[in-house]
C-alpha cells in the first residue's frame, strides 16, 4: 500500500459529462425562465394597460354613476384578476435539480490517501478509514476466477464502507470513468487499504472476502 494519495478513476466520461451538463443547463434555463416570467409578465401587462385606477377604492368613488367606475370597482368591487406570480414557483424545484446535476457530474471524484477513502459528491465530500470500516459489495459474486470461466459473471460496480464509530458510510464506484471497471492498480490499492492491519477472521472475515475479489477482478478484468 502506498502513502501517496491516489485519485481514482471514478465518475462520468468526457462524453457523458458534456451531455449532462448541457441538460442540466438547458432544464435550469428553462425552469429559471418560468420563475422569472409571471413576475416580468404582471409589470409588462401593467405598462400596456395605461395609467392605473384614480380610484384605490370604492368609497373615493360612491358619488360617480356605476357605468364610470373604473373596471376594478365595478360589480361591488370585484376585481380582474391576472396571473398569480407565486405560479412560477412551480419551476424552483426543477431551477435546484437542474443545478444539482450539473454539480454531480462536475464534482464526483473519488481519492485513495493511505487506507482512508475521500468521496466527493455534489454537495459534500465523506471520508472513511477502509481498514477499519465495515466493507459491503454490491452484485458482487463469490465464485471463483478462472481464465476459461465464461463470460456471465457478475461484476461488483461498488464498495461500501461504513464507520464503525459514528456510521457514516461511503460508497465507492467499481466503474471507471466509460470503463466497465476502474483499472487494476486502482483495485489493488483498494484491496490493499481494506486489509490493512485487519485480522483475517471473526467480523473481518467479509472485509478479506472483498478484498480477494478486487485483486480477483484486477488479475482478470474481462469477467467483470
Amino acid at each position: 500500500m502506498t502513502n501517496q494519495e491516489l485519485r481514482l478513476s471514478v465518475g462520468a466520461s468526457p462524453a457523458q459529462r458534456t451531455w449532462a451538463v448541457v441538460v442540466g443547463v438547458f432544464v435550469t434555463a428553462v425552469a429559471s425562465a418560468f420563475v422569472v416570467l409571471p413576475l416580468v409578465a404582471g409589470g409588462v401587462l401593467g405598462r400596456l394597460s395605461g395609467p392605473g385606477d384614480p380610484f384605490s377604492s370604492y368609497e373615493e368613488a360612491r358619488d360617480l354613476p356605476p357605468g364610470m367606475l373604473p373596471p376594478a370597482l365595478r360589480d361591488g368591487g370585484a376585481e380582474q384578476a391576472g396571473p398569480s406570480p407565486f405560479i412560477g414557483l412551480c419551476g424552483l424545484p426543477f431551477v435546484l435539480l437542474g443545478i444539482y446535476l450539473v454539480l454531480r457530474v462536475l464534482r464526483t471524484a473519488a481519492w485513495l490517501d493511505g487506507s482512508h477513502v475521500r468521496v466527493r459528491g455534489a454537495l459534500r465530500t465523506h471520508r472513511v478509514d477502509l481498514a477499519t470500516a465495515r466493507i459491503d459489495a454490491t452484485e458482487l459474486s463469490d465464485r471463483e476466477a478462472a481464465d476459461d470461466f465464461p463470460a456471465d459473471r457478475r461484476r461488483a460496480p461498488a464498495i461500501i464502507a461504513t464507520d464503525r464509530s459514528d456510521g457514516r458510510r461511503v460508497t465507492v464506484a467499481l466503474q471507471g470513468m466509460g470503463l466497465t471497471s476502474l483499472p487494476p492498480s486502482e483495485l489493488r490499492a483498494l484491496a490493499d487499504a481494506i486489509t490493512t492491519g485487519r485480522p483475517v477472521d471473526g467480523r473481518d472475515g467479509d472485509a478479506h472476502a472483498v478484498a480477494r475479489q478486487l485483486r480477483r477482478l484486477a488479475e482478470h478484468p474481462q469477467l467483470g
